[in-house]
């Protein structure tokens, strides 16, 4: 069973950083296409930022330049750093695992996480 465990979302002001955390287990981890999603009530799941087994990087336009996700190797975990963060930004934040080597869609992810709350005030 592939299990991924989101933590590190909160309430933050405007303008302000968070990162968040998805811990996985090994082979997962070594193994999977890596990605963070968001949905908010009443909208559809959307693609926030993916990271291959390679390396290879994707965003999404709306957060290009403010997000980055990266990965620890000695801690089996992906990380989305967040930052110039805006109300738009708030949303509940997946984790996502795929067998793909890249991918925005979330048919082409497999496995999810429980997801961590994130909210951004004025």
């Amino acid at each position: 069973q592939v299990q991924l465990a989101e933590s590190g979302g909160g309430l933050v002001q405007a303008g302000g950083s968070l990162r968040l955390s998805c811990a996985a287990d090994r082979s997962t981890f070594l193994n999977a296409l890596m990605g963070w999603f968001r949905q908010t009530p009443g909208k559809e799941r959307e693609f926030v930022a993916a990271i291959g087994r390679t390396g290879r990087i994707e965003y999404a336009d709306s957060v290009k330049g403010r997000f980055t996700i990266s990965r620890d190797y000695a801690k089996n975990t992906v990380y989305l750093q967040m930052s110039s963060l805006k109300p738009e930004d708030t949303a509940v934040y997946y984790c996502a695992a795929s067998a793909s080597a890249s991918g925005a869609r979330i048919e082409q992810y497999n496995y999810w996480g429980q997801g961590t709350q994130v909210t951004i005030s004025s």
